[in-house]
């Protein structure tokens, strides 16, 4: 399989890269760093700006792509351009090249705008209002074979292979499972127009994939 990682050089990103690079699938990462960032047979990268036009964008996506992974953020800069247009964009590209397996990275709470004054969430207003609408966009808007991975906070610490899914609290997470999690939805058929949170907890990934 063929896959693009839009945001290829970012924390989750490029966890998600090793992981598939692992699993010997051809991937694509986007970045605007010009140094390769993976010395792999597997790897290319593509200089993809995704605050470009949606024409632009379409025109660097290759038709022959399987699946198309969104893990690119703003970190808070421009979520506007990036988090919200950035994604949409890059959806409708997908939809006019078509390819149909599109994996969103978003933020728990996403879509459930009733728990945004829950502590820690409050201040991430502008974040969280980008990421609802390009959400809602994928799920309303689009034809595409999406699942959406809801992440909890997202912290530097050793991977522990276990999550809970769909949980009332907002929750922590290793990046790297965030990463493994992501992967193993690939293939996953029973995840297809799905949305799911996820932290850190004490099911296998694999086994709470399967659940849903």
């Amino acid at each position: 399989m063929k896959i693009l990682v839009v945001g290829a050089s970012g924390r989750v990103g490029s966890d998600l890269v090793k992981q598939l690079l692992k699993d010997n699938y051809q991937v694509i990462g986007t970045t605007r760093q010009e140094e390769k960032l993976f010395n792999d047979d597997n790897y290319s990268q593509l200089d993809l700006d995704i605050t470009a036009d949606k024409d632009s964008i379409q025109k660097q996506i290759d038709k022959d792509i399987d699946a198309i992974y969104f893990v690119a953020g703003s970190g808070g800069k421009d979520v506007l351009e990036v988090d919200l247009h950035g994604a949409v964009k890059t959806m409708q590209a997908a939809e006019d090249n078509g390819i149909k397996r599109y994996i969103m990275l978003s933020t728990v709470f996403s879509l459930d705008t009733s728990k945004w004054n829950n502590p820690g969430i409050a201040d991430l207003k502008q974040y969280y209002i980008c990421k609802h609408y390009a959400d809602q966009w994928l799920v309303n808007n689009s034809s595409l074979d999406y699942t959406i991975v809801q992440a909890g906070a997202l912290k530097e610490r050793a991977a522990t292979g276990k999550v809970t899914i769909n949980d009332d609290s907002a929750g922590e997470n290793s990046i790297k499972d965030v990463a493994t999690t992501l992967a193993a939805v690939l293939n996953a058929n029973n995840t297809i127009k799905k949305v799911f949170s996820m932290q850190n907890g004490e099911t296998a990934i694999d086994e709470g994939i399967a659940k849903l």
